[in-house]
């Protein structure tokens, strides 16, 4: 029996889902888009913002209950695709590919506006555009390369950026003018539901959440928590923003201006606030355009991926492992959008009103597909958050009511680039898509179970075992299956075989995508081979592929998640021990914090012949005794556990023999062998170690228990195993059995905040 699986591995907690989502959308916008939304609405414009935050949380309520019901990477783009086809899917799909580039485009001349216009040597539209182009041209940079310190530099500049704008706010509150919020809606509410549409673009980091929802932790409770709660923070702190803006420079001034925060700084905070201001805001700016880069081609690349889009851009380069050609595509194309601002000298506003359109309707197509869904009832579609009943449908209908109220009150000449982009997807579909063999089947292919998905029956024995070397996996799911037969007096005991791939730090946040094909070619063949040796051996194999940050995190997972009785690596040799890591960053820490036996095994042998376990005092000699009786059976052996004593005193009651039976006898009967089922060997030397290396010279494979050796409690690698695995030539097994562990203050701390 096996089944297979492919699956992004969950490893976000609160706090990171809370950064990715806030954090993308406390941005760009809060620098750029005071002065625009001024200009159009007056002090009203905090109003403009609230109903775009309602708009936004409309939205993230339904994506909330599809992402939990369809956690698949790559959010709406798959949802609409899944539940209302692929014309809908293809419209969607150009929509947020091409909305993302706009948003993108918007973000980088603002970054040029607030470089250029402080300075008083530098101005002009062209200057501008070129500067956007440089940081574009930067931001294409990092993603065709992919490197894994951008995301957390990111996250230093999301909280950086957060910083100034408090100062910002908590001082422009001393110097607000209540007489600047007279009119308070000069333009009427027509004005502002226009400028609603402007400032939307905004909001379009939560999406972000929805994108990773494979990756997070506990997804029923996490996924709508920190989808909602970030669109009702951040709006919070938009509202505020217009009012301490508006309140401190007159509306009509503030709508005037290239760089508003900055004016408003130079009243409040001086010249010194004035410099703030103007790095946060280059901050933001390469900060919410590489958020945008990062998802549009991602975009692009899973239409690829589904046929919707030519497969020369579903492509990842052979070294970065990264999207280069849908990189590529999107910097171009948000290059032309940059450049366009030498002619279109409204072209900010453009920008943001088409990327705040595009999404309006790809939310309003959202909406209705839940709707589809829950009619329609799908077998794999149980979503742990639902819709409350007393809102459903009104949540869907109220958030396409709505995004078509702020569509009608959007420049005609926006919307017509809208229509137009929706006809671009209508016609793509028909002259392309619609030939090619599009198989719906793929995005449910995509959906992997998290730890509520994953149905295991904790009576059933199960041992996991990662595998990632077809030459030494059937020997390790040999030693797995003989140990699991030994637990076949109730349910049929299972075998777990898993492959985790690791995916950079960066990219798996924001690009899970480009690994597909790497996961398609390299763990197929591992798992069919796991496959192939599960036939030989007669045991019940499932198998897993998995995508994740961490491995050894990753692994800790798989092993919660599937209740696993034992754990069984495989290690290639010691000789990489350091000051961080014993057996390495993998196996460190499953072997500190697995919940169940751990078997490392360094298998240099293909036969497990005569098996020798070291039976000395420690808490898992046992285990290793009870591992070497297992492994023995493969071979028709009587495993032998050895013991080595001092010669004593001389004392004739002190018998050295005597004490290490002894000690053999409480470890067989704690291992729960028979007296007939090992046979024990007892040596006296003043050299212990010296003594059990050549002794154990003589067999094919040594099994010996780790030890406990610091005030912190981590599990260090005995020096006689040790010894024994660099002066032997024959198979080492280390085990540790199960027990209690103890979190760092660092890692217990880390772990709250992320459950």
């Amino acid at each position: 029996m096996s089944d297979s699986e492919g699956e992004l591995a969950r490893n976000l907690g609160f706090t990171e889902a809370m950064t990715m989502g806030g954090g993308t959308m406390i941005g760009a916008g809060i620098f750029i888009l005071p002065g625009i939304a001024a200009e159009g609405a007056g002090p009203a414009s905090a109003l403009s913002f609230a109903i775009a935050g309602l708009a936004a949380l409309l939205a993230a309520i339904s994506l909330s209950e599809l992402a939990t019901g369809m956690p698949i990477a790559g959010g709406s783009y798959h949802y609409v695709n899944r539940a209302l086809g692929s014309l809908f899917g293809s419209i969607v799909g150009w929509g947020m590919w091409t909305g993302l580039m706009f948003a993108s485009a918007f973000y980088m001349i603002g970054f040029g506006q607030y470089i250029v216009e402080p300075i008083p040597l530098l101005s002009g539209r062209a200057l501008v555009v070129l500067f956007g182009l440089l940081g574009l041209a930067l931001l294409v940079g990092v993603n065709y390369y992919g490197t894994e310190e951008s995301g957390s530099f990111q996250n230093i500049m999301i909280g950086l950026e957060l910083v100034v704008i408090i100062v910002y706010l908590v001082v422009g509150f001393f110097y607000i003018d209540a007489a600047n919020l007279e009119p308070f809606a000069p333009t009427g509410p027509s004005g502002i539901i226009a400028t609603t549409g402007l400032v939307f673009v905004t909001f379009l980091g939560f999406e972000i959440i929805a994108t990773v929802a494979e990756e997070v932790k506990n997804p029923g409770k996490n996924i709508p928590l920190t989808m909602i709660l970030s669109v009702v923070s951040v709006t919070l702190l938009y509202v505020v923003v217009m009012i301490v803006s508006t309140g401190v420079v007159p509306f009509d001034e503030l709508g005037d201006s290239l760089v508003p925060v900055g004016d408003v700084a130079e009243v409040s905070m001086g010249a010194a606030g004035v410099a703030a201001i103007v790095a946060a805001a280059a901050l933001a700016a390469i900060s919410s355009s590489n958020s945008s880069v990062l998802a549009a081609a991602r975009v692009v690349f899973a239409m690829g991926r589904d046929n919707l889009m030519h497969d020369w851009l579903n492509t990842t380069h052979s070294r970065f492992r990264t999207p280069h050609r849908a990189v590529i595509a999107t910097g171009l194309l948000t290059g032309l959008l940059v450049a366009a601002g030498l002619q279109v000298e409204a072209i900010i506003e453009v920008l943001a009103e088409v990327a705040s359109f595009s999404f309006l309707i790809a939310y309003s197509l959202v909406h209705g597909a839940v709707v589809v869904i829950r009619r329609a009832e799908p077998e794999d579609y149980e979503p742990d958050f639902e819709i409350p009943s007393v809102l459903y449908p009104w949540v869907p209908i109220a958030g396409i009511a709505l995004s078509m109220l702020v569509i009608t009150q959007m420049n005609l000449a926006v919307v017509g680039i809208g229509i137009g982009i929706i006809v671009l997807g209508i016609v793509w579909y028909f002259l392309y898509a619609r030939r090619q063999d599009i198989d719906q089947s793929l995005v449910g292919d995509a959906i992997v179970n998290g730890s509520e998905g994953i149905d295991v029956d904790e009576d059933q024995y199960r041992v996991v075992v990662p595998i990632a070397n077809p030459e030494t996996q059937k020997n390790l799911l040999r030693l797995a299956a003989v140990s699991a037969r030994t637990h076949s007096e109730g349910e049929t005991p299972e075998i777990v075989a898993v492959n985790i791939t690791r995916v950079p730090t960066q990219t798996a946040l924001e690009q899970e995508l480009e690994f597909e094909e790497q996961r398609v070619e390299t763990q197929r063949e591992l798992l069919e081979s796991a496959r192939e040796a599960a036939a030989d051996l007669d045991i019940s194999l499932r198998t897993r592929a998995i995508l994740g940050r961490d491995i050894g995190q990753t692994l800790l997972t798989v092993l919660e998640e599937e209740a696993a009785d034992q754990v069984v690596l495989g290690d290639r040799g010691h000789g990489r021990r350091t000051k961080e890591f014993i057996f390495g960053s993998t196996i460190d820490p499953v072997l500190k914090n697995a919940p169940c036996d751990v078997t490392i095994a360094n298998l240099r042998r293909d036969e497990i012949g005569d098996v020798v376990a070291l039976a000395g005092p420690g808490p898992h000699a046992p285990v290793a005794a009870r591992r070497a009786a297992e492994f023995a059976t493969l071979s028709g052996t009587t495993p032998t556990l050895l013991n080595v004593q001092s010669p004593g005193d001389g004392d004739e009651d002190d018998n050295p023999v005597d004490r290490g039976e002894a000690v053999i006898e409480d470890v067989a009967e704690t291992a729960g062998l028979e007296p007939e089922n090992y046979e024990s060997k007892v040596l006296v030397s003043e050299d212990a170690q010296s003594a059990i290396v050549e002794e154990v010279d003589s067999y094919d494979t040594i099994c010996a228990g780790v030890s406990e050796k610091s005030s912190v409690s981590k599990i260090l690698y005995g020096s006689i195993a040790e010894t024994v695995q660099e002066q032997t030539d024959g198979n080492v097994v280390m085990v540790r059995g199960p027990y209690e562990t103890h979190w760092k203050v660092t890692e217990a701390v880390a772990e709250r905040l992320s459950a």
